[in-house]
């Protein structure tokens, strides 16, 4: 197995789904990297620029081990210092759900970068459906991974939820993914079939 391969299978298949879209030697943000798995693979395989910001010191630490440049902050606040217009891509992986306000996160992402590439999980997934409309229980599943009383998630959305706020903010979707549970892409162009079946949403995004 190459270097590349093995750098690839050390991350989740939905990071390499957004790893695609970013062009090599750009400038990035990742808001909320975690532990820096995706940064760390973007500027190894793609020379990208990079930096992150994190809200755990646990994956601040994990990031800096890996020699990335990432800080420690709040994303909601601290992405407010940055920039009209300072990075290429601006990275929102799986954290759109748990920001108080999700439609002026979007907002300043597009402020701070020329494009933001941004994924969620998708709360009209056919078994989320299955779990309400059936069980009358919260879904637990490998993408909304927390109990209803401890999840950091605030505002679950569905992909038809995300592409309405798009056309309310006069944003424009210059790229949509439908991505399934096991972190591949759907060949799903038609928005009601994405939004039933796929359980995350990728879109890349820019102002109109």
């Amino acid at each position: 197995m190459n270097d590349t391969a093995s750098r690839a299978s050390d991350i989740r298949v939905d990071l390499l789904e957004i790893a695609r879209v970013i062009e090599p030697g750009s400038t990035v943000l990742d808001v909320g990297c975690g532990d820096g798995s995706l940064l760390d693979y973007l500027v190894r395989e793609k020379q990208v620029d990079g930096r992150g910001i994190e809200l755990s010191p646990e994956g601040v630490n994990k990031s800096i081990a890996k020699g990335l440049s990432v800080i420690q902050g709040n994303a909601e606040e601290d992405i407010t210092f940055y920039p009209d217009q300072c990075f290429d891509y601006v990275i929102l992986s799986q954290t759109l759900q748990a920001m108080k306000r999700p439609d002026v996160m979007l907002e300043q992402l597009l402020r701070v970068g020329r494009k933001a590439v941004v994924s969620f999980p998708n709360f009209g997934h056919w078994r989320v459906r299955l779990s309400l409309g059936v069980f009358a229980t919260m879904p637990v599943n490998k993408t909304l991974d927390y109990p209803w009383y401890s999840t950091p998630n605030i505002h679950f959305c569905t992909i038809r939820d995300f592409v309405n706020l798009c056309d309310q903010l006069d944003i424009h979707v210059e790229q949509a993914v439908a991505i399934n549970a096991k972190g591949y892409p759907l060949p799903f162009h038609k928005l009601f079939l994405a939004n039933l079946m796929a359980t995350q949403g990728m879109y890349v995004i820019t102002k109109k």
